[in-house]
């Protein structure tokens, strides 16, 4: 089974969403980046720009296929993980530790709304 942190909120798109100060953080989750695959290229939305819930900000190509990323929650990008870049393979070696962007000017009640870790659990289990 994929390890799902308590910590974090859970899109049914396999996104995470981590809070920290007033800065939203997005990243895959560990099952989304297991079925991927290899990722060998990521394609990071552009800083500064504002983007609604379920909006597809970024691509994550691996060996296998190029996958959308949907954004969780309605913000604006302030921030992308440069590293992944250069090196996108990080996600795969730890996709909770390797987010993709950070937002901010987003609704906590938004967050609120996403699923925690054992509703993201429950859902995982409708899809095997």
């Amino acid at each position: 089974m994929s390890k799902i942190p308590a910590t974090l909120k859970y899109s049914k798109e396999h996104e995470w969403v981590r809070l920290e100060d007033d800065r939203a953080y997005i990243g895959i989750t560990d099952y989304a980046q297991d079925n991927l695959g290899e990722i060998v290229y990521a394609e990071l939305p552009e800083e500064g720009i504002g983007v609604e819930a379920n909006e597809e900000v970024a691509t994550l190509e691996s060996v296998k296929a190029a996958s959308a990323i949907y954004n969780p929650i309605k913000g604006t990008i302030d921030g992308v993980n440069e590293d992944l870049v250069d090196s996108p393979e990080l996600i795969n070696e730890n996709s909770y530790k390797h987010y993709l962007y950070s937002l901010t000017d987003f609704d906590v009640a938004d967050i609120d709304s996403l699923l925690d870790a054992t509703a993201y659990k429950e859902y995982l289990e409708t899809l095997d």
